[in-house]
């Protein structure tokens, strides 16, 4: 398994145990060499009744062991119960071992937490991984729904960097297809219009918004008249230049507004200008390989196929990979197809040294997947992985009533009119606070309540009332708390957190002990809404002690008379603190030390 920071946390811990367990078992009876016991893992169960942790071990090393997994697992439940670390072994159903830990594995665990600070459940030793993320078409400003994927790909990037990953954030601009021609003669409309024309309603297939007045009047600016005498053979690549990159600064503009920066922007017409065809190398590569052929496609069932045309064609042997129907390359018109600059985009993502990829798309390109994954198969002979990651449609609501669409776009509401409404914290929190393919409802107003039920605020709220403690801690009983985070965790440090004892403290413990196998986990499924369902989960509990304090007043975090006990539970609010901020900092949200 991957290396954990400096020293193990508790999950990864008990699984070390239990490997170890398995190895001695496994030489005792002879098991058959190079078992991999990489399959071997510890979790949370599912009900928090049968214990504090479950293993698989016996179920999936029964078969090498040769034995049944009900028999393996009394075996290895006999060795972990000699465990100074285990209170209690328990053997479940078919075969799964549930473990209860003695309440000193928490406190060490919290013990980690100090030592560790920042890098508490970091990862070392990850790949070189590429997530494209957005690639919203450069026509127009970014939408609701680009804001979901750019907020979800950013933070899958930051979680994959804290699991050990060497992430580049990429976005691919779409610059090389019939929509950019499109949005080249609506700014030469705009162009038209601020030359003084009287350019009438904006023809049917033209893009309508008013953000390409300004493009217009640069262009009129830069070029007065002179591109009216000119045919749109020759205004066109110019307009088109201009346009694009106007959208592509407005993008840039919109994303930061999200703190959200990409580490490269590749051009789609790259690919094919400059003397440097990479579609067309693309296709020798895999016409060598026999992965291209001449041929027919039969007529599609049911509904018909974009790209499907009946004729003698150049097709991608997409079936050979995994794929339902092989796949057209080049149009009637000669031009390549879409599929065909994607894998050539793909193979040189590839080329650069990627072999795990993860692309970010929206709701409408779910029947893409197959294809482009078998694209990769074919262009890195197995040895690349694409990842693809649907992102679905925001419903944007006020007060549970949909909002009316933006004057400015034309005809839907731009990420940046959200981002200023609400802010960027609320944004990027509720936009992970729904897996990523299932529809996500956004109330504008909801997210702006300072109450339980809008989970951002809950979560900020929950570390700013840490610091509240500390600074009353600070007031009433400890002058000498420091203000600086790494001196204030050194001197609660050395702290009796065996004095943590009550079951509300304990369980509020093992929340916080949860994080790295939480981040493991999430990291491993590509899933960074994980971290904003614990985070909510974590400032619950540490809510609800706090409530606890002001009617069992045993419970409260700072005791007058007992000030080694007030250490400890300091020391345990400190946990929490920095383990919200370590999770609100992979999502890009902000841990406020205070709130009005």
């Amino acid at each position: 398994m991957p290396d954990t920071s400096s020293s193990l946390h508790l999950f990864a811990d008990v699984l070390a145990r239990v490997h170890a367990a398995c190895r001695a078992l496994a030489a005792e009876a002879s098991w058959p060499e190079g078992i991999d016991f990489s399959r071997v893992v510890v979790e949370p169960p599912r009900d928090p009744s049968h214990g504090d942790m479950a293993t698989n071990a016996a179920m999936v090393l029964a078969k090498e062991a040769r034995a049944k997994p009900r028999d393996l697992a009394e075996q290895i439940a006999e060795r972990l119960r000699t465990d100074a670390l285990i209170a209690k072994v328990d053997v479940a159903g078919p075969g799964f071992i549930n473990l209860t830990l003695k309440p000193a594995a928490w406190a060490e665990a919290l013990r980690t937490v100090l030592l560790e600070g920042a890098d508490y459940g970091r990862i070392r030793g990850g790949s070189k991984v590429n997530v494209e993320y957005v690639s919203a078409n450069p026509t127009g400003p970014m939408h609701v729904g680009h804001c979901r994927g750019a907020v979800f790909g950013d933070a899958l990037a930051s979680l994959l960097q804290f699991a050990g990953h060497d992430v580049t954030r990429e976005y691919y601009i779409n610059d090389a297809g019939a929509q950019v021609d499109v949005l080249a003669r609506s700014a030469f409309l705009r162009y038209r219009e601020a030359l003084g024309e009287d350019i009438g309603a904006i023809p049917e297939g033209l893009y309508p918004g008013d953000y390409l007045k300004p493009v217009g009047a640069a262009l009129a600016k830069e070029h007065g008249d002179k591109l009216l005498a000119m045919t749109e053979a020759q205004w066109l690549p110019t307009v088109r230049a201009k346009a694009i990159a106007t959208m592509m600064d407005e993008i840039k503009d919109d994303l930061a507004a999200l703190n959200i920066r990409h580490d490269m922007f590749f051009s789609e017409r790259s690919l094919i200008e400059g003397g440097n065809n990479k579609v067309a190398e693309t296709i020798d590569f895999l016409r060598a390989k026999g992965d291209i052929y001449e041929g027919r496609l039969p007529p599609p069932k049911g509904a018909p196929v974009e790209d499907w045309e009946d004729r003698e064609q150049l097709l991608f042997r997409a079936t050979a990979y995994g794929d339902d129907v092989d796949r057209p390359l080049i149009k009637s018109d000669n031009s390549y197809t879409y599929f065909a600059s994607d894998i050539a985009y793909h193979k040189n993502k590839f080329d650069r040294g990627f072999a795990e990829m993860i692309d970010v798309w929206g709701a409408d390109h779910g029947g893409y997947i197959k294809r482009m994954q078998a694209a990769v198969k074919a262009t890195t002979s197995g040895k690349g992985s694409l990842d693809v990651k649907i992102v679905q449609l925001v419903k944007l609501l006020r007060n549970g009533e949909p909002v009316k669409m933006s004057k400015r776009s034309g005809d839907f509401v731009t990420l940046r009119e959200v981002v200023d409404e609400v802010g960027q914290d609320a944004v990027r929190f509720m936009m992970l606070y729904r897996k990523n393919d299932a529809v996500l409802d956004f109330d504008l107003a909801k997210v702006m309540e300072q109450s339980r039920d809008n989970p951002v605020f809950y979560v900020q709220y929950g570390h700013a009332r840490g610091h509240s403690i500390f600074r009353n801690a600070r007031a009433e009983l400890f002058p000498e708390l420091p203000e600086d985070a790494d001196k204030r965790i050194a001197w609660l440090g050395e702290s009796a957190l065996e004095r943590l004892s009550d079951p509300a403290e304990l369980d509020l413990l093992k929340r916080i002990a949860i994080y790295p196998r939480m981040l493991e986990a999430a990291a491993g499924a590509h899933e960074p809404h994980r971290i904003a369902f614990y985070l909510y989960d974590l400032a619950s509990e540490f809510h609800a002690l706090w409530t606890k304090g002001r009617d069992l007043p045993y419970l409260r975090f700072i005791i007058n008379n007992d000030a080694q006990l007030t250490k400890s539970r300091l020391a345990m609010v400190q946990g929490v603190v920095s383990v919200l901020a370590s999770g609100l900092a992979i999502l890009g949200v902000h841990a406020p030390d205070e709130m009005r």
